[in-house]
């Protein structure tokens, strides 16, 4: 049994196409969707991230801004900054890029912003609302992998899923979101006994723990859907990810590959917010 292999880069692109459509739309009715990047210091991967989501606003026919720091800025200038965007009807989404300068409290920034522009679904106003099922802005990377499994027809109610991974960022919301879709949740992390016992048991495992190749084949049910999450460097620096893909795909009914799997939906979601951002507007 060889995995099917879910590529994000090929839902991605079509989900982009129906943000371009709706923005089309909405720019008729004289609305730009406006997505701010605010980028603290130099930090390569950071600027690698940021200039791929510019170019993403600029194919779909966004507003994109892109506001820069240097690493010695105080917070409290950052945080006026924040409360200027978040006045300014020209910007829809507001994004912080992290990790910020140890200096500089994350949690204080992404409470500054605007829960109304929160497009990264970071604000506490956004995370309680999607812990209790209601409309929010949804973190991005979760969000994506939502939107993966319901474009590749993979049905959730009922399953057992395992996050290994309790990050604020991917581990947290993705088991709310399957939750929310009347999945049975387990969350694993760096404390859980008997890690292998658990993920043994998953009909659908998300691997987001920032280990490189780190599920391999005798973690996963024969069949499961694995979705990775990883983006990190081998000994050669080539990029992959928390999955040893070669051996886990002929094991796994469906797999996510590192790179053009979960990463493009993360850009692709972060566009989806915005767009819904400048809809609520309108309203």
């Amino acid at each position: 049994m060889t995995a099917e292999i879910i590529s994000g880069t090929e839902i991605a692109k079509k989900k982009k196409l129906e943000i371009a459509e709706e923005v089309k739309k909405l720019k008729e009715k004289g609305i730009t969707p406006g997505l701010a990047v605010v980028l603290v210091g130099n930090n390569q991967a950071s600027r690698t991230y940021v200039t791929s989501k510019q170019k993403n606003c600029l194919e779909l026919g966004m507003h994109s801004v892109l506001v820069e720091f240097p690493e010695s800025i105080t917070e409290e200038e950052l945080l006026n900054k924040i409360y200027e965007l978040n006045e300014d009807q020209s910007i829809h989404g507001i994004l912080v890029q992290l990790p910020l300068p140890k200096h500089i409290d994350d949690t204080k920034v992404i409470e500054a912003i605007s829960p109304l522009k929160d497009v990264d679904g970071f604000h506490p106003i956004n995370i309680g609302r999607m812990m209790t099922g209601q409309d929010a802005f949804l973190p991005c990377t979760p969000y994506g992998v939502m939107v993966m499994l319901e474009e590749t027809g993979i049905s959730i109610e009922g399953k057992h899923v395992v996050i290994v991974g309790r990050s604020n960022i991917v581990g947290k919301p993705s088991g709310q979101l399957f939750l929310n879709q009347n999945a049975t949740v387990t969350y694993c992390h760096s404390r859980t006994k008997d890690l292998k016992y658990h993920t043994l048991q998953a009909d659908i495992l998300v691997a987001a723990i920032g280990k490189a190749n780190f599920i391999t084949a005798d973690y996963v049910k024969e069949g499961a859907v694995v979705i990775d999450v990883g983006i990190n460097r081998n000994e050669a620096g080539k990029l992959c990810g928390d999955v040893a893909f070669e051996e886990v795909k002929e094991k796994s009914g469906f797999i996510t590959p590192v790179p053009k799997g979960v990463g493009p939906m993360t850009i692709t979601m972060l566009m989806f917010n915005t767009l819904k951002a400048a809809q609520m507007v309108e309203k």
